[in-house]
């Protein structure tokens, strides 16, 4: 079957369904990690369901002097990944079609999650982003829709949004998909020069280096645990001969077992990347709770993401990588 194009909510509305609808929304410029959230919509409506991919340049999340003149508008290109993806549709509405009279006079407001990281960077963004996504959610009608995990607040946002005023929508998280060489996909990655792109090498990097400073942290920690106790323990111990050992397993387990070791990881490489040519000029690094997206503490315990956001040449990219930290024995 021929992928349908669409640009008005009734001719999307006057579609026969059969089974699940999930969408994907996009704001165009599709490369393989948009691919990727359409594989697994199409995974999660089934044979009989139906995927349809959004593609709309919403510019209420656009700030001054952001790039909306330039954002790439590739809808030909788009319309032909969407459908060797699985998509049955894809709907490009106009500005009038989303925003019919102006620029909307009531907006969704995201609170004091929407005023840290990305949106002390870009103030207004998240209301801007809800805004369309609650329009888009209400005009394609899905059952589920699917968001890339590259935009960890944007869908931490989206999911309390939901949660908060009801949406009767599965919202899925979908994993990160990188270059062979770490650098996650983004369309934004287009603007950067064979230089700009090494130095944005930097973001994920970090990030690396962060977890693997926490996955040898867990480690020791995970030794520490399966210890035995004193006085039976420092007898084992000696009995093995591995009391100094044990002894450095603990104390580093005990001393080093922290956001602070992690973040200070990912910091090095950061710092490293500030003096390359071109230089990486840092946003921010964050180590937060999923929750709300405040700064994690050194006694904290669950799920919670490395976030760094930088600039390199004109380009500003972001990037994040999920831990848990003080897993169960």
């Amino acid at each position: 079957m021929t992928i349908a194009l669409l640009s008005t909510a009734g001719e999307l509305h006057a579609r026969v369904r059969h089974g699940r609808r999930a969408v994907v929304m996009t704001m165009g410029a599709l490369h393989e990690g948009h691919a990727t959230l359409i594989r697994a919509a199409r995974s999660l409506a089934g044979p009989d369901g139906e995927v349809v991919v959004t593609v709309f340049v919403n510019p209420l999340q656009f700030g001054a002097g952001e790039d909306l003149d330039r954002y790439p508008r590739t809808l030909d290109a788009d319309v032909k990944i969407a459908e060797q993806s699985g998509a049955d549709v894809v709907f490009a509405p106009s500005v009038d079609e989303v925003y019919p009279g102006g620029e909307p006079q009531v907006r969704v407001t995201a609170g004091p999650m929407g005023g840290r990281l990305e949106g002390a960077s870009r103030p207004g963004h998240f209301d801007g982003m809800l805004t369309v996504v609650a329009k888009l959610l209400h005009l394609t009608r899905p059952d589920v829709a699917l968001y890339g995990q590259k935009d960890a607040q944007q869908l931490a946002l989206i999911r309390r949004m939901v949660r908060d005023l009801n949406f009767g929508v599965e919202i899925v998280g979908v994993p990160t998909v990188r270059e062979e060489d770490g650098l996650a996909l983004s369309s934004r990655n287009r603007y950067l020069t064979p230089g700009e792109r090494r130095t944005a090498l930097a973001l994920s990097q970090a990030l690396f280096a962060g977890r693997d400073r926490h996955a040898a942290q867990e480690a020791l920690r995970a030794r520490a645990r399966e210890t035995p106790a004193a006085p039976a323990r420092a007898e084992a111990l000696s009995a093995l001969g591995e009391s100094r050992a044990a002894a450095d397993a603990h104390a580093v387990a005990k001393a080093a077992v922290s956001p602070a070791a992690v973040r200070a990881a990912a910091r090095a490489v950061l710092d490293d990347a500030a003096r390359l040519q071109p230089p990486l000029r840092l946003d921010y690094l964050a180590l937060v709770d999923p929750a709300d997206f405040t700064e994690i503490g050194d006694d904290f315990t669950g799920e919670a993401v490395l976030a760094v956001a930088a600039r390199v040449g004109t380009t500003r990219l972001i990037d994040n990588l999920p831990l848990t930290f003080g897993a169960a024995s």
